[in-house]
């Protein structure tokens, strides 16, 4: 019997506010353990809570991004449960009403090569719903400690529907949601530093039938794709166990990326283990219509929306587009570039191959320059290319000089003359060397005369290499030809 894996993400973003959800206390990265809390973190007697208006506004540009139905009225609710890294004893969240229900996100799988788009389709939501985080925790062999500081920063959860069969489609799906995210400015969505956090959810079936299996929960994946490999290897467990005779058993399990196998945490917990009930310190939000459609005028262009403009009025090729658009800020240099150019195609081509190649070779610290550290403008860009379309400069050169661009910082046309890099164009000077080129090159000189096109190319060549790429192509062949005749 073959079996099918029926998979559900649930996804938690910790919100980019300067403070955190309930308090005043701002959220931060890689301080100084436990400094990041007061009262209303550390749940001391008698601290109330006070709700972060920029992380509800957030959470509701999340919702009109992934098109969810935004509630009219949410409210508060206590999750209860146990454990160190909660303090109060219960988490703040939303249970019954939460402020988006529904909702979508386009996915692509890969296509058949890296130069050709993928399927789309749609993955649906069940909800999305605004909480507080929860400390973090670190183990010891003999000991564990709790670090604060993590606690009380907004975080929201967005769970999808059971609509994912396979870990490429988890991959395709936390890629497509983060750089949404990211675009919108939501979250930096950096997995390292625990701003995005993924659960997944994996049960299977017999093809051909509805009825879901057993749920097990995947906790620890940390990375994209340790979220792919974590999935991957419970999808064929739970197979193999099936096919075994064994009961496959509603628990949590733990992933380990290094030995790449899944272990038991705990029995799965349900809605009721939790006691939900009405948070008495929170009065409920009224989100109207006009403070929505205020905020969808802020949402920026989605990134698959930005890729098919890019694909029909700009003609860009897939290969081009795929590498700008996961990149908001890319495609903005990009744009930029674009302004005072006539041909986006050669400007994405510049971008995505010799750009991107300098941001990767200059590592520092292991870790390639993004394209907001770069020491290349789009007015350095701008200028290269216009000098190329003006002739100043050939293509090759361009090529040549870019990486010293890079690493200098100067502008192209500065370097083009403080080199003498500018094209000869002297039709008297080209001539003769034209002329040597044919003597040096008869059988060249004849099969071009006889008819082959694509002899002359040798003559050209020739004519390059004596003037070190200097020679201005276009008066070359225009040189060569009527000598030719």
């Amino acid at each position: 019997m073959k079996y099918e894996a029926v998979i559900g993400l649930e996804v938690h973003v910790q919100l980019e506010t300067k403070s955190k959800m309930f308090t005043r206390v701002p959220c931060g990265y890689g301080q100084e353990p436990n400094s990041l809390t007061d009262a209303v973190v550390l749940g001391l007697p008698g601290a109330l809570p006070v709700m972060n208006f920029e992380a509800i506004e957030k959470s509701i540009k999340v919702g009109l991004l992934l098109d969810c139905k935004i509630a009219d009225t949410c409210k508060w609710d206590r999750k209860n449960y146990f454990y160190p890294d909660m303090p109060k004893n219960y988490q703040i969240s939303q249970f019954d009403q939460p402020i988006c229900e529904g909702g979508e996100v386009e996915i692509e799988m890969p296509g058949e090569t890296p130069a050709k788009m993928g399927e789309h389709r749609i993955v649906k939501l069940t909800r999305i719903h605004l909480e507080e985080d929860v400390g973090k925790l670190t183990h010891f062999v003999n000991d564990s400690l709790v670090d604060y500081n993590r606690a009380g920063s907004p975080l929201l959860e967005i769970v999808s529907e059971p609509d994912l069969f396979s870990p490429e489609e988890t991959f395709a799906y936390l890629t497509s949601l983060r750089n949404s995210l990211i675009y919108a400015g939501i979250s930096d969505c950096d997995m390292e530093k625990g701003q995005l956090r993924c659960d997944a959810n994996i049960s299977v079936r017999p093809v051909g039938t509805q009825t879901l299996g057993t749920k097990v929960e995947l906790k620890n994946l940390n990375t994209i794709s340790g979220v792919k490999n974590g999935v991957e290897y419970e999808i064929k467990r739970q197979v193999k166990a099936i096919q075994s005779g064994e009961e496959i058993l509603q628990e949590t399990r733990r992933w380990n990326p290094d030995q790449r196998y899944t272990t038991s945490m705990r029995s799965k917990e349900m809605a009721h283990d939790y006691r939900y009930f009405p948070d008495p310190d929170l009065m409920p939000v009224k989100i109207n219509q006009k403070w929505i459609e205020q905020l969808q005028k802020e949402l920026p262009e989605k990134p698959f929306d930005k890729q098919r403009r890019y694909l029909s009025d700009l003609d860009l090729p897939y290969s081009i587009t795929s590498a700008l658009c996961p990149d908001l800020r890319l495609c903005e240099f990009f744009e930029e570039v674009i302004k005072s150019t006539k041909d986006p195609r050669k400007a994405g081509n510049w971008v995505v191959n010799d750009l991107l190649r300098e941001l990767g070779s200059n590592r520092d610290n292991e870790n390639s320059l993004s394209i907001t550290d770069c020491p290349v403008s789009p007015k350095h860009l701008s200028e290269l290319l216009g000098l190329i379309e003006k002739g100043t400069i050939s293509n090759n050169v361009a090529k040549d000089l870019f990486p010293e661009i890079f690493s200098t910082g100067k502008l192209p046309s500065v370097l083009v003359k403080e080199k003498g890099l500018e094209l000869k164009s002297d039709e008297s000077e080209l001539e003769s060397i034209c002329a040597l080129a044919i003597k040096d090159e008869p059988s060249a000189a004849e099969k071009f005369k006889g008819g082959k096109e694509g002899a002359i190319n040798a003559l050209k060549g020739a004519v390059m290499k004596a003037t070190r790429g200097q020679a201005n192509p276009k008066v070359v062949d225009e040189i060569l030809r009527r000598l030719l005749s």
